[in-house]
């Protein structure tokens, strides 16, 4: 009895040593790996930079018409009549529909404030009360806002100085543009890409070490920026038939900014 229970007890303890030493094989296992994630490995980053430049082939233009009535109604029909007469000038000058788009249609109540002058409070040594009234919607105001897209550029000056002749409230633009960014932001990372392979190639020649995987990429990209020019620098409002503005369409530059870091061994 006592032999036996001297071979149960050692089993016992045979099988917790095998299960701890997993346990702790599993955890070693774990923790090399974490440690060749957070970078625990030799490794170089090396940055590239790619940028691409190219004359905008679009531009955008927006206006809103704003336009005063007694009721609802009859400040709708007054904007209707606006945005009636600048999409046919707009497409005269070859704007397809699917260009002009409306962003923001709306009308607001304007206020009044009347005196009632069936009450009069008395001035004391004080000075003199504010007058009894209260605010009346006086009429409304409706307006509607445009975006349109000019894909002929060289007709910006005088799409914007035929909109300026129509009656429209507002009028800011262009925002010179290009139509397919993608692919010059492909090439401009492309560019970034060999930038920086170009300097590891370098650098490990230089450090006399061997470059092996990549284990981390990262992009910063600038992109062009929005470039506006207000009705004044356009045109006046008694331009009559004067000759367009020419607007300079200058260059969008798209650029790319890499990080690529190596494994090194």
């Amino acid at each position: 009895m006592p032999n036996e229970y001297i071979k149960n007890l050692y089993r016992a303890g045979l099988g917790f040593i095998i299960i701890i030493s997993l346990f702790f094989a599993v955890k070693l296992v774990s923790e090399w790996k974490s440690y060749r994630m957070s970078g625990g490995y030799n490794s170089i980053t090396l940055s590239g930079h790619g940028e691409i430049s190219a004359v905008p082939d679009i531009a955008n233009v927006y206006f809103t018409i704003r336009k005063d009535g007694k009721t609802v109604k009859e400040a709708q029909e007054a904007v209707a009549k606006v945005e009636k007469n600048s999409l046919d000038f707009l497409k005269a000058n070859g704007i397809a529909e699917k260009d002009i788009k409306t962003t923001n249609v709306s009308f607001n109540p304007k206020y009044e404030y009347k005196y009632d002058n069936q009450i009069m409070i008395p001035c004391s040594e004080w000075g003199c009360p504010p007058r009894p009234g209260k605010n009346v919607i006086s009429g409304y105001e409706a307006y509607e806002s445009i975006t349109v897209k000019v894909r002929n550029t060289d007709d910006v000056g005088k799409i914007m100085q035929g909109l300026g002749g129509l009656g429209v409230s507002d009028l800011s633009g262009p925002n010179f543009s290009i139509d397919d960014e993608d692919a010059l932001k492909a090439q401009a990372r492309k560019e970034a890409i060999n930038d920086a392979k170009e300097k590891a190639k370098v650098l490990s020649r230089d450090l006399g070490v061997k470059l092996g995987k990549i284990v981390n990429f990262s992009e910063n990209g600038n992109y062009p920026m929005p470039m506006y020019y207000g009705k004044a620098e356009m045109m006046s409002s008694d331009s009559g038939a004067s000759a367009p503005a020419e607007v300079p369409k200058g260059e969008n530059t798209i650029s790319s900014d890499v990080n690529i870091t190596y494994e090194i061994r």
